[in-house]
């Protein structure tokens, strides 16, 4: 049976790659973006079971309007990724409390927002699946990255939480964490305002490889990312965390690796208290 899906963050990238293989293979998505005329094509393609309509998930109007769209149009949902997403770059000194905020309005407050108000949906009908599309950066930190990994680390433990409080409610949950993929990710991310040259050294080779990300052929293509979110979702017991992209893997691996041996190394110590 297809199931009913509202995808968030969808004009580009991952989402609409997402948005684009869930039509394809039957199952009824309401698609959303700031822009939703990106989606034109996608939406005359699969007319019986993609519809899209405008969210900005910044907006909480917006938000309850695409929820209740998503519901009065297939009766339900059963399936809600929080997708939608972008990344600040700079180094700690140089984001500022407005880059800041923003950048936690859309990653992390938004999908907080979206989750609250499906809740209710997945309490009456006796379930749901809520997927929280994050990042290595979720678990691994990197240089010039600091707003985003700390979006990503905040939106991980949402999702934990969420994980432990809802279960008994039939409601799954899902941390997809990325690695490198072929998309406008790094050429979109919004630079500070203020900058610190003595940064350059470290951040620098980050931002000109993120600039390069979308025509790199060694990194993962959308489709990977669309084939695993597909895949899981149709699971009776998912993950509650996916990584995807062998290069995830690696760093996920490495991280959890250097934070056993941390843990180990103080514990011998005797230096926790």
């Amino acid at each position: 049976m297809a199931r009913r899906w509202l995808v968030t963050g969808c004009s580009t990238g991952l989402g609409r790659a997402l948005v684009e293989r869930l039509a394809e293979r039957g199952e009824r998505v309401l698609a959303t973006a700031r822009r939703p005329g990106t989606l034109d094509d996608l939406a005359a393609r699969f007319p019986d079971n993609l519809a899209v309509h405008p969210l900005d998930v910044r907006d909480p109007d917006s938000c309850a309007a695409a929820v209740a769209a998503a519901a009065d149009r297939y009766g339900g949902i059963d399936v809600l990724v929080n997708n939608a997403g972008y990344g600040q770059f700079g180094a700690v000194e140089e984001v500022s409390d407005a880059e800041l905020a923003a950048q936690f309005a859309t990653n992390v407050y938004g999908p907080w927002r979206l989750t609250r108000l499906v809740l209710p949906l997945w309490r009456a009908q006796g379930g749901g699946h809520a997927v929280f599309v994050s990042s290595v950066a979720g678990m691994v930190p990197f240089p010039g990255l600091a707003a985003y990994t700390a979006s990503k680390f905040a939106l991980e433990g949402l999702a934990e939480s969420l994980a432990q409080e809802a279960a008994h409610l039939g409601v799954r949950v899902t941390i997809v964490q990325p690695g490198g993929f072929t998309t406008r990710y790094g050429v979109s991310a919004e630079l500070p305002r203020s900058r610190v040259d003595a940064y350059d050294p470290v951040s620098g080779p980050m931002l000109a490889g993120m600039r390069a990300m979308h025509d790199n052929p060694a990194l993962n293509p959308p489709e990977l990312f669309a084939e695993a979110v597909h895949r899981v979702a149709g699971l009776a017991e998912p993950p509650l965390r996916l990584p995807v992209g062998e290069d995830a893997g690696q760093f996920l691996s490495m991280a959890l690796t250097a934070r056993t041996k941390e843990f180990e190394d103080v514990t011998a110590a005797r230096l926790h208290v």
